[in-house]
C-alpha cells in the first residue's frame, strides 16, 4: 500500500509514520515548521518531499499514485491560535481545501483520512459527544478544524470523495513538542523549575497514549467507510491537576505547582463516546499510569531531543500572551 502522510513530521504524524512503516510505503510531506523535526524519524525509512499543503500544484503532483492520503498537516496549539488566529485558517482551512482538491482532481479514487480533534465540539459538563453532535468550537483552533471537517464533509457528499474523519482526544508520548502540557511538566519537573497551571488546574481532558491514537487510525484507514466520522478516545479522564500531580509523584518531585492566569476561552470538560470505532475492533492498549511512565522515562532519556526546542516562549508559564 502506498501512502502520503502530510505533517508526517510532526508528533502523531511521525509516530504514526513508524506504527506503518513495515506495512506500507510511506512518503512524507511536512513544511518543516516549529512542531516538525526531522530528528522523529531519522532512524526511519520513507520518502520525503519538504512542501506545504496550501501549494496546489504540489499537492497535485504527491497525491498521484498513492492509495491513501492521511492528514496531519495542521496548526494544533491553542494559545498560538489566540495570539496569531491568521496561520491557523492558513493551514487547517485554506491547506485541507487544498489537499481535497488536489485528491479530487488528481487521485480521486484515493482514500482520505482527515485527522481532526475532539475540540471542534467544544465542551461538555457531562457525558460524553457523539459523531453526530452538533460543534461548537471554542479557540481560533478548534474552529478552523471545525470548518475543515465541513469542508471534507462537502467533498464527500458533492463530489464522491471516499473519505473520512478521525476526532480524537488529548494524546501524549514520545517526540511530542515541549509547550504541551505533559512534556512541559516532565521537562521542567526535570530541571526541577516550577510547573504552571492554568487557573484552578481542574479542566478534564481524556488521555490516550499516541500509539493508540496510531492504531486506531490505522484500524479506520483499512475499515473506515466513506463518508463517516470515528471518535477516538481511551476514556481516561484526568483534570490538568491530576495529570501534573501524577508526575511529580513519578518523578519524585514536590512542590513544583504554580497556578497561571487561565487562558481566554478555556474548555472545562472534553469526553468522547467511541463505541463506534470499537465496533471495527479497535481499543485503546495503554492504561494512563503505564502509558505516563514510559513517556517519562523517554523524555528523561532523550534531553538531546527536547533541549534544542526549548526556549522562553516554550516554557513560558502563559505562552498566549506572547506574540509568537
Amino acid at each position: 500500500m502506498k501512502i502520503l502522510v502530510t505533517g508526517g513530521l510532526g508528533f502523531i504524524g511521525s509516530n504514526f509514520v513508524r506504527y506503518v512503516a513495515d506495512k506500507a510505503d510511506i512518503v512524507v510531506v511536512d513544511a518543516l515548521k516549529y512542531g516538525s523535526n526531522e530528528n522523529n524519524l531519522k532512524d526511519s525509512d520513507y520518502g520525503f518531499v519538504k512542501g506545504d499543503i496550501c501549494d496546489y500544484e504540489l499537492m497535485a503532483e504527491v497525491v498521484k499514485g498513492k492509495d491513501a492520503i492521511v492528514n496531519f498537516a495542521a496548526e494544533t496549539h491553542v494559545d498560538r491560535s489566540i495570539s496569531n488566529p491568521y496561520a491557523f485558517i492558513e493551514s487547517n482551512v485554506i491547506g485541507t481545501y487544498t489537499l481535497l482538491e488536489a485528491i479530487r482532481k488528481a487521485n480521486p479514487e484515493a482514500k482520505f483520512v482527515h485527522v481532526s480533534t475532539d475540540e471542534v465540539y467544544g465542551d461538555i459538563e457531562k457525558g460524553s459527544f457523539k459523531e453526530g453532535d452538533m460543534l461548537k468550537p471554542s479557540s481560533p483552533y478548534s474552529a478552523s478544524k471545525a470548518s475543515a471537517d465541513l469542508l471534507v464533509q462537502a467533498y464527500v457528499r458533492t463530489y464522491d470523495l471516499n473519505a473520512v474523519i478521525t476526532r480524537c482526544t488529548n494524546n501524549y508520548g514520545a517526540y511530542q513538542y515541549p509547550e504541551k502540557l505533559i512534556p512541559k511538566a516532565i521537562i521542567r519537573a526535570e530541571l526541577n523549575m516550577k510547573i504552571p497551571v492554568y487557573g484552578t488546574g481542574k479542566n478534564v481532558r481524556d488521555w490516550i497514549y499516541v500509539e493508540d491514537h496510531c492504531e486506531a487510525i490505522n484500524t479506520i484507514l483499512e475499515k473506515g467507510e466513506r463518508g463517516e466520522i470515528y471518535n477516538i478516545s481511551s476514556g481516561e479522564e484526568r483534570s490538568n491537576l491530576e495529570v501534573v500531580n501524577e508526575i511529580m509523584d513519578k518523578m519524585g518531585k514536590e512542590d513544583l505547582i504554580e497556578f497561571v492566569e487561565d487562558r481566554p476561552g478555556h474548555d472545562i470538560r472534553y469526553s468522547l463516546d467511541s463505541s463506534k470505532i470499537m465496533e471495527l475492533g479497535w481499543k485503546p492498549g495503554h492504561k494512563f499510569e503505564e502509558g505516563l511512565k514510559e513517556t517519562i522515562e523517554w523524555y528523561v532519556k532523550n534531553e538531546e531531543w527536547w533541549k534544542p526546542l526549548t526556549d522562553e516562549k516554550i516554557l513560558h508559564p502563559t505562552p498566549w500572551k506572547l506574540e509568537w
